[in-house]
């Protein structure tokens, strides 16, 4: 799209709302404790962000679409009431710090089928057509291709971080971003007011309403034949927020993955980079190095605390097992789950990985310094997370 044919857009709580209910199929948004939330990003994208044109016709839009997808939500909700029914059994999560192997272990044990996993068109659009039968191919699943291809188009260095396909396994926070609590925005934009907000308010709404979409997305799976038992579910953002997330989850269990933050840190940076300059045109790498940097430590650091109250719900898997014994890594935590690793999902595993390996995919280049880091620096800002897993 050329900036001259860019419209202008107003990034303001009635412009989005107005646009969302335009073409809906209703106008009820049902609960609407995520007005506030929305008011604030909306004010700091306007503000702060310092977005391109294209850059913020592209955050309007999503937006709009968020919106829109929570009211056609809410029309398969007043249909078919019994999806509030549905219970979320003892889910596993999978956090970590991004690039600690997450995404591996995520799609390597979303092969076996006693698991539910949000798949990514799923979390970008969770709601399908309100005249969507459940057979025949998802008109969902070829917007979202689209989407995938464009984002790889203005940004090709995010094939060599990160594997985004439209069908498989990914991460639940785009759920969470229906109801903006989450950390999606500022992946995406220079958003310091919204951040600061989202860290001094409870954003427990956000995991209530990630929980009703999880129903959702369980009775879906469920119509068109699926028969898991339980959830796994992944994204470094519950980093942030593992009180709330085992409050409104309070049987799952934790995975949580481990890689030197020194490693870790710049290659996290390097991908919201990437993405935040699909929007901007001046990006500042070293402030962003240093937002997501303080960010990750303070959860860290909470994260800890959060641990040492619930040992017993957490399995540490070290990225090094990840990555060099991927199948071994599985059945060590397994075992913790007192789950069998059958030879049928084990084969499934095992040709997962021969069809998705690293080398196939351009490397990731990086460094410590294009994001205003020092290896002193780092050390200094993880010595406790360091202490405890580095070792």
């Amino acid at each position: 799209m050329q900036e001259e044919h860019i419209p202008e857009v107003a990034l303001e709580l009635p412009a989005v709302l107005a646009a969302a209910r335009a073409e809906a199929v209703q106008q009820d948004f049902g609960d609407e404790d995520f007005f506030r939330p929305l008011q604030v990003l909306l004010r700091s994208l306007d503000e702060e962000a310092s977005l391109s044109p294209i850059g913020r016709f592209g955050q309007f839009t999503r937006i709009v679409e968020l919106l829109e997808n929570r009211l056609l939500v809410e029309h398969w909700i007043q249909r078919h009431p019994e999806i509030l029914e549905e219970q979320i059994a003892a889910p596993v999560v999978i956090v970590g710090l991004m690039r600690t192997g997450t995404t591996l272990l995520h799609r390597l044990m979303a092969c076996d089928a006693r698991f539910f996993a949000p798949l990514w068109y799923e979390t970008r659009y969770p709601a399908p057509p309100p005249d969507y039968d459940f057979t025949g191919e998802d008109p969902r699943i070829g917007r979202a291709e689209a989407e995938v291809r464009q984002m790889l188009a203005a940004s090709p260095d995010l094939a060599s971080i990160h594997p985004f396909e439209a069908c498989a396994a990914d991460e639940e926070v785009m759920l969470l971003e229906h109801s903006f609590y989450s950390t999606v925005p500022e992946s995406f934009a220079h958003l310091p007011g919204y951040a600061r907000w989202l860290e001094q308010h409870d954003n427990t709404p956000g995991y209530e309403y990630l929980y009703r979409l999880l129903q959702f997305l369980q009775w879906q799976k469920k119509r068109r034949g699926l028969r898991a038992q339980r959830w796994l579910l992944k994204t470094p953002h519950h980093l942030h927020h593992l009180e709330i997330l085992l409050k409104v989850f309070p049987c799952a269990t934790v995975i949580q993955t481990h890689r030197d933050p020194l490693q870790t840190i710049p290659s996290l940076c390097s991908m919201n980079y990437a993405l935040s300059a699909m929007g901007s045109d001046t990006v500042d790498a070293r402030k962003l190095g240093r937002h997501w940097c303080d960010k990750f430590a303070r959860s860290l650091r909470r994260a800890l605390d959060v641990r040492a109250d619930r040992v017993g719900q957490f399995i540490d898997v070290p990225y090094a097992a990840t990555a060099n014994e991927p199948l071994r890594t599985v059945q060590a935590i397994y075992e913790q789950l007192s789950l069998t690793l059958d030879e049928h999902t084990r084969d499934a595993m095992a040709q997962w990985l021969l069809d998705n390996r690293r080398e196939d995919r351009d490397p990731h280049h990086y460094t410590l310094e294009q994001f205003g880091f020092s290896r002193e620096g780092l050390e200094r800002d993880f010595a406790e997370y360091r202490s405890m897993f580095m070792s």
